[in-house]
């Protein structure tokens, strides 16, 4: 696209990543990728919901669906494409709306971050950084991946309507 802005990665975003790579390589240097790893993993990731701090599988996806509101109509406003279409379909915006997503979430990422350790200390007795990775990510990047382009098709029907009363005299 010829007038794609690019954004810059703020500290924040970049400290999600680096955090996020950090926790990748420990996890794959303390656990090895192995069938009982697996299903230790499946079997923590399901008792999640009903254990204990179950108020962050509410609270994150709000905050991701609250950054997503405020994204999709800035979308709508200024007549831009479906971020999730954009992000699956257009390599020329892929990254620059990848970028745009990761800074809306970053702290709603290391809020994540910060409850599934603190949720694992408290719950597992230990700490396994690729579980808490998949879970922040699961919890706060997803909902916001899949609630911002709706959100942008009815922000953009709704100013459609707005604009089409206002030119009519509200017929």
């Amino acid at each position: 696209m010829a007038g794609a802005q690019h954004h810059e990665l703020g500290l924040l975003p970049k400290l999600v990543l680096a955090l996020g790579a950090f926790l990748l390589v420990l996890g794959a240097i303390r656990f090895d990728l192995t069938a009982e790893t697996m299903q230790r993993m499946w079997s923590d990731f399901t008792s999640r919901p009903g254990g204990p701090m179950t108020f962050r599988f509410i609270l994150q996806p709000a905050m991701a669906a609250l950054a997503a509101l405020f994204d999709g109509i800035q979308d709508a406003r200024t007549g831009r494409s479906p971020y999730f279409w954009t992000v699956l379909h257009s390599r020329d915006e892929r990254t620059d709306r990848l970028r745009e997503g990761l800074t809306s979430t970053a702290r709603i990422v290391l809020l994540g971050l910060a409850m599934d350790a603190i949720y694992q200390w408290r719950v597992l007795d230990a700490f396994y950084p690729v579980e808490a990775l998949l879970i922040a990510v699961f919890l706060a990047f997803i909902p916001y991946l899949l609630l911002r382009g709706p959100i942008a098709r009815i922000a953009r029907r709704w100013m459609d309507r707005k604009e089409h009363a206002r030119r009519t005299g509200g017929r």
